[in-house]
C-alpha cells in the first residue's frame, strides 16, 4: 500500500504506545505486531454483504483470475457457506484447487500409460484384412467375438467366485455346483462356435453336452445330481411353453384358422400315428410308450424353424405369400397339440389304477389345464394395478412364477399332463388382454410407439440362460456305450418313416391355397427340423420312471424314448436348418422393396378360397 508522508505536527498529535520488551515502535507510533495484524485484516477484510476476502493476486497457488489493485475497490468472490470464516473460504479454495490439479496430472498420467492399449490410438487401414481386425478387437475396449467371449469369461469368473463364497467347496472342482456351472459355460461357447458356421446353436450345445457326459477322463456330464438335471429341464420346458404362448396372437390365428390349422394339425397328427404303429412294429415297444415316442417325435422345433423363416423374411423371400407368417404362426400351434398329446401318453403310463380312468383321466386333464391356465391368464389382466408404476417388472415376475407352478405344481399332483397346456394358455390369454390394453400391433407392446414388451424380453433373457442347460444336460444323458447299434437303426426306420408321411400330407394341405409348385414344395422341406420340444420332453418319461420307482423295464424304455429323441435333434435339426436356407431363396419369390401389398382381408379371404396373394400384411 502507498505510504504518505506525515507532518511533525500530526506525529506529534499520535498517541505513544511503547510496547513489550523485544517490540518495536514505527515511525507512526504503530508497534510491528499491530502493523502486521492491520495489514492481514485489510486483505481480509469483507467488502459487502455476503462477500469474501480476496488474497494476493500474485500468489501462484490460487486462481482467482485478474483483480486491480488493492486501492481500487474490493471485488464480490464466491460465497462460501453461511458462518464460514473468510480465511477459511480460501484455504477451502486452495484445497479444492490443489485436488484439482492432482487429479488432472493423475489422468494424464494414466492417459500415457493406457494410451498403448487402446484401439482410439490404433486405427484400422484403408483396408483392413480380417488379421487387421482380429488384432484390434483385442485393444480397449475389446468388441466383436473377441469382446463376446470376453465378457462370458468375465461373467464366468464373477458368478463362480459368488458361488464359491456361498457354497464354498461345492462350487470348486468335484462339488455338486461345478459340473452345472462347467456344462453351462461350454454348452455355450459350443453353441457360439457352430453358429459361426450357419448350423444351429443348439446344435452344438448339443455335441458338447455329449462330449462332457460320455469322453473318459472328463465326465462333467456323469457328476450332476439328477435331481438338478431334471430341475433344471423342466424350467427349460416351462421358458419353451411361454415362449409359444406370448408369440400365440389370437387376431391372427383367427384370420388364418383354416390354413394355419391345416398346416399345424394335420401333418403332425398322421405322423404320429404312423410313429406310434412304426415303433411298435419296429421296436417292438408296448402302444402306450409307443404313442409316447410318436409324441416325441412328431413335433418341429421353433427355435430352429422361426430363426431360419425370419432370415428369409427379412430378405423378402416369399413376402408376396405370406409364407413366413404362416409357419411361424403354425409352429407354436403344432407345440401345442404334441405336449398335449405327450402329457397324456405320459399320463396314462403311470397311472396306477384301472385302465377306464386311465383312459379318462387324459381328457380331464387337458380341459382342466387349459380351464386352469386361462382363470391364470385372466387374473394377470388385473394384477399389478395398471397404475403400478413398476406393472411390466411384476408381470413378467408373476407370468414366470406362474409358468414355473404349473409345471413342477401339476407334477406334485400327480396331473402332469394338464401342466403343459396351462403354461401356454396362462402367457396367451394374459398377452390377449395386453394387447387390448395397448392396441398396438401383434406384438406387446409398452406404449404408443410400439416397443417391444419386456415381458417378451424376460422371456428372451431366460431363454438365453436354460438353452445352454436344457440341450447340454439333453446330450450327457445319452450314454453311449449302452447305445445298441440295431436300436439306432430301428430307431432311424421309425423316423424316416414317419417324416415321409409328415412331407407328403404337408405337402397335400397346401394344394387348396394359390402357391405354386415350387412353394408347396418348399413347406413341407421347412416342416421338418426337430429340436426344442424334443430335447424338453425326451427325458421327463426316463425321469418320471425313476421317480416313481417303475422298474427296471419302465426306465430302460424311458431310456429309448430319450436316445431317438436325441437321434431326431441330430438328423434333423442342422439338415432342416441347412434346407431351409438353401431351398428357401430357390423356391420361393422375392419381393422387392417398395411392392404393393393387398388388404389384409382380402389377402385373408384370398388365402381361404384358394387366391393368396399376400398374408405378410396381416402383421401390419
Amino acid at each position: 500500500m502507498a505510504t504518505t508522508a506525515r507532518s511533525d505536527q500530526e506525529v506529534s498529535l499520535l498517541p505513544m504506545h511503547i510496547g513489550d520488551e523485544g517490540s518495536s515502535v514505527n515511525q507512526d507510533g504503530r508497534s510491528d505486531e499491530s502493523v502486521a495484524t492491520e495489514d492481514t485484516e485489510t486483505r481480509h477484510r469483507p467488502t459487502g454483504k455476503g462477500s469474501s476476502s480476496i488474497t494476493d493476486k500474485n500468489d501462484d497457488d490460487q486462481n482467482f483470475g485478474d483483480y486491480p489493485d488493492l486501492d481500487s475497490p474490493t471485488p464480490l468472490l464466491p460465497q462460501g457457506k453461511a458462518g464460514t470464516k473468510p480465511a477459511e473460504i480460501v484455504l477451502e479454495h486452495d484445497d479444492t484447487v490443489s485436488k484439482s490439479r492432482r487429479l488432472q496430472k493423475l489422468q494424464a498420467c494414466f492417459s500415457r500409460v493406457t494410451a498403448p492399449i487402446e484401439a482410439v490410438n490404433h486405427p484400422l487401414p484403408d483396408n483392413p484384412t480380417k488379421l487387421d481386425k482380429f488384432k484390434r478387437a483385442f485393444f480397449c475396449p475389446p468388441f466383436g467375438r473377441v469382446g463376446a467371449f470376453l465378457l462370458v469369461a468375465v461373467v464366468f469368473l464373477v458368478w463362480w467366485g459368488v458361488l464359491i463364497s456361498i457354497t464354498k467347496e461345492k462350487a470348486l472342482p468335484g462339488g455338486v455346483v461345478f459340473p452345472m456351472l462347467m456344462l453351462f459355460v461350454c454348452c455355450w461357447c459350443g453353441g457360439y462356435l457352430i453358429n459361426l458356421v450357419r448350423l444351429p446353436p443348439l446344435f452344438g450345445m448339443l455335441l458338447m453336452g455329449g462330449i462332457l457326459g460320455n469322453v473318459p477322463g472328463i465326465d462333467v456330464g456323469r457328476q450332476i445330481d439328477p435331481a438338478w438335471s431334471s430341475t433344471a429341464r423342466n424350467m427349460a420346458l416351462a421358458v419353451i411353453l411361454m415362449k409359444a404362448g406370448l408369440g400365440l396372437d389370437p387376431v391372427a390365428l383367427k384370420r388364418l384358422s383354416l390354413v394355419v390349422v391345416r398346416l399345424a394339425f394335420c401333418p403332425s397328427l398322421v405322423e404320429a400315428a404312423v410313429d406310434g404303429v412304426a415303433a411298435h412294429l419296429i421296436l417292438g415297444l408296448p402302444w402306450d410308450w409307443a404313442y409316447c415316442l410318436a409324441f416325441v417325435l412328431s413335433v418341429v422345433s421353433p427355435a430352429v424353424i422361426v430363426p431360419s423363416m425370419l432370415s428369409l423374411s427379412d430378405r423378402g423371400y416369399g413376402l408376396n405369400k405370406g409364407i413366413p407368417t404362416l409357419v411361424v404362426a403354425a409352429v407354436s400351434l403344432d407345440a401345442v397339440l404334441a405336449i398335449t398329446g405327450f402329457g397324456v401318453m405320459l399320463g396314462i403310463i403311470f397311472t396306477s389304477g384301472s385302465i377306464v380312468w386311465a383312459v379318462v383321466k387324459g381328457p380331464i386333464e387337458i380341459v382342466a389345464g387349459i380351464t386352469g391356465g386361462c382363470l391364470g391368464g385372466v387374473l394377470l389382466w388385473y394384477i399389478p394395478q395398471k397404475s403400478s408404476k413398476h406393472v411390466l417388472l411384476f408381470r413378467s415376475v408373476l407370468l414366470v412364477g406362474a409358468g414355473f407352478v404349473t409345471i413342477f405344481g401339476s407334477k406334485y399332483v400327480g396331473w402332469s399332463g394338464s401342466g403343459p397346456l396351462a403354461c401356454i394358455a396362462v402367457p396367451f390369454v394374459a398377452a390377449h388382454g395386453w394387447r387390448k390394453e395397448f392396441a398396438k400391433g401383434q406384438k406387446i407392446v409398452v406404449d404408443d410407439d410400439g416397443d417391444p414388451d419386456p415381458v417378451e424380453e424376460v422371456m428372451g433373457v431366460l431363454w438365453m440362460v436354460f438353452q445352454p442347460l436344457l440341450f447340454g444336460l439333453i446330450g450327457a444323458k445319452v450314454d453311449l456305450s449302452q447305445l445298441q447299434p440295431h436300436t439306432v437303426g430301428l430307431g432311424m426306420a421309425v423316423l424316416f418313416t414317419g417324416m415321409a408321411f409328415r412331407l407328403t400330407v404337408a405337402f397335400l394341405t397346401m394344394l387348396r391355397s394359390e402357391l405354386n409348385t415350387k412353394e408347396r414344395i418348399f413347406i413341407p422341406f421347412s416342416w421338418t427340423p426337430k429340436a426344442t420340444v424334443q430335447a424338453a420332453i425326451g427325458g421327463i418319461a426316463l425321469d418320471t420312471a425313476i421317480e416313481l420307482n417303475a422298474g427296471p423295464e419302465a426306465v430302460e424304455l424311458g431310456r429309448k424314448v430319450l436316445t431317438l429323441a436325441v437321434l431326431a435333434i441330430l438328423v434333423t435339426a442342422p439338415v432342416g436348418a441347412l434346407l431351409i436356407a438353401l431351398l428357401g431363396p430357390k423356391l420361393l419369390h422375392k419381393t422387392e422393396p417398395g411392392e404393393l401389398y393387398k388388404e389384409p382381408d382380402e389377402a385373408v379371404a384370398q388365402l381361404e378360397n384358394g387366391d393368396a396373394k399376400d398374408i405378410e400384411t396381416l402383421q401390419n
